[in-house]
């Protein structure tokens, strides 16, 4: 869309056959880092190899979902919803063994900004993303990912809320912010 010296405005559109699918709207480029800081706090929560696996849904299955690895840092499982509604505030560490961490990896985890909206609500609930957006601030190494999960409403069957996602030595790697319908989840038969 537009080309800069630093920075270019790009857009994609996905189609099946004359149905657009997607579009995507990015800022690409770097800067000098002549000024820099950090002022977002990371929670203080346990680490990956502490915290309890969050347990899957079985509609994740056969789905990149299926591919996570994901622990509960400060976040109930489901056999513990529904409950008390929280306080607005979750959080997850995650991984995609086998995926190498990107730009792409961060995407990926910022949709997951639904998931604190059956925290919040303290119900068996989520939500279908109506818009995702993601704002990189650097890439470092790090085998695992925090998601710090903030839902900021749920009103008129719309849930809004946003995520800092951490490396694991304290650096933010991106934020992400997601509306979505919220939806109670269809409850799965039991499993053998």
């Amino acid at each position: 869309m537009v080309t800069g010296r630093q920075t270019s405005q790009a857009r994609a559109v996905g189609r099946v056959d004359d149905d657009e699918i997607f579009t995507v709207n990015a800022a690409l480029g770097t800067r000098a880092d002549t000024m820099a800081g950090q002022w977002a706090v990371r929670p203080e929560v346990p680490s990956p190899g502490v915290s309890p696996l969050r347990t899957a849904q079985d509609r994740h299955r056969g789905t990149l979902f299926d591919r996570l690895e994901m622990r509960r840092a400060n976040a109930r499982d489901l056999d513990e919803l529904p409950g008390t509604p929280g306080d607005g505030r979750s959080a997850l560490w995650a991984r995609i063994p086998g995926l190498e961490h990107s730009i792409t990896t961060l995407a990926i985890l910022g949709d997951l900004v639904p998931f604190g909206i059956s925290q919040a609500l303290g119900e068996r609930a989520g939500g279908n993303s109506i818009d995702n957006t993601i704002r990189v601030a650097r890439l470092v190494p790090t085998e695992w990912m925090l998601l710090d999960v903030r839902i900021q409403a749920v009103v008129n069957g719309f849930g809004h809320g946003l995520a800092h996602i951490w490396a694991q030595d304290g650096t933010l790697l991106a934020t992400a912010s997601q509306s979505a319908v919220v939806r109670a989840w269809r409850e799965e038969p039991p499993r053998d």
